[in-house]
């Protein structure tokens, strides 16, 4: 049967907690869309009447395809030009979903996403339903297949291996600013001591140019390595500027996944966004998205943001 309003209706009000819970699972806002949509064309499909739980069968089937798009995306991540990193969005963008808890702005801050990496598709899926929308082990297990005891165990063996590798720590809106400022003040001062005092020892710098936009293949490590990258990706060149097609960069402070960032603009278009990622001793990563594949919701995002005044930039 055709679906009704009431049926349209009920999709479209659901789509923006799928949306939510696809991005958190692919790291893609493109990929998560498609899917969401792919789940439409499946709603459409079904006898909606005999549903008992409209909200629950449509979890379902949109996660069985995030685990499939996870698996297959594994195998073409292995033939990735350079590094891999998760596409950021911007603050106010309706896709990071829920953000009234820790937990919830914990698991969608770009550096456990970027962390995600190392779970299972199943660990990865536990994980986002349980602690980003507060499903109960019993609902995920229908979601899954599997029994509760089971999603309780993966659900604790994913916490673990997040935990390894996070080091997140909450700012307000106001420290974001600061940290953005004092970073861009120490990158662009020509010198490396100021950014190694913003560094911890065992600080790292990752970008993802995906073969599009130059970047390093292998991760810098080390405050004084991530210190001299800084400073030569801040100083000016003739290069750089071919590379912007002549044009002088603006560069923004604001916040990507809830954690400090830095946009940089040029003319009407995101041409990167570079994570910072803090600890009580100072900037653990830095991460840095270039890849334009990856940036296009960004723009979007942007041209309709209050975008306030840009940081300035001395002798672009």
């Amino acid at each position: 049967m055709p679906l009704t309003t009431t049926d349209v209706e009920r999709f479209e009000a659901a789509r923006p907690r799928l949306e939510a819970i696809a991005y958190r699972m692919l790291g893609s806002s493109a990929e998560a869309e498609d899917l969401v949509q792919e789940t439409y064309l499946r709603w459409q499909a079904a006898d909606v009447g005999r549903i008992e739980i409209p909200d629950a069968w449509l979890a379902k089937v949109l996660t069985n395809l995030c685990l499939n798009q996870l698996a297959s995306a594994r195998v073409r991540r292995e033939t990735y030009t350079g590094q891999w990193l998760p596409e950021p969005l911007l603050e106010g963008d309706p896709m990071l979903g829920p953000a009234d808890t820790a937990e919830q702005r914990e698991s969608v801050s770009y550096a456990v996403l970027t962390l995600m990496e190392r779970l299972t598709p199943n660990e990865r899926a536990v994980y986002v339903l349980k602690e980003a929308f507060a499903y109960g082990h019993r609902e995920i297990a229908e979601i899954l297949d599997i029994s509760e005891a089971a999603s309780q165990q993966i659900f604790s063996r994913a916490k673990k291996h997040l935990a390894a590798g996070r080091t997140h720590t909450e700012v307000d809106q106001a420290a974001t600013k600061r940290i953005v400022e004092e970073f861009l003040a120490a990158a662009t001062s020509g010198r490396i001591e100021p950014l190694v005092r913003l560094l911890t020892s065992d600080a790292v710098a990752v970008g993802d140019g995906g073969g599009k936009v130059p970047a390093k293949t292998t991760p810098f490590e080390g405050a004084l390595a991530v210190a001299k990258f800084l400073r030569g990706l801040f100083k000016p060149a003739e290069s750089k500027r071919r590379m912007l097609g002549g044009a002088t960069p603006e560069v923004y402070a604001t916040t990507a996944n809830g954690s400090p960032a830095l946009v940089i603009v040029v003319g009407e278009r995101v041409f990167g966004i570079m994570c910072l990622e803090r600890s009580e001793k100072g900037i653990v990563a830095v991460r840095s998205q270039v890849n334009p594949d990856k940036l296009h919701r960004a723009t979007e995002v942007w041209a309709s943001a209050g975008r306030g005044e840009p940081l300035a930039l001395t002798d672009w």
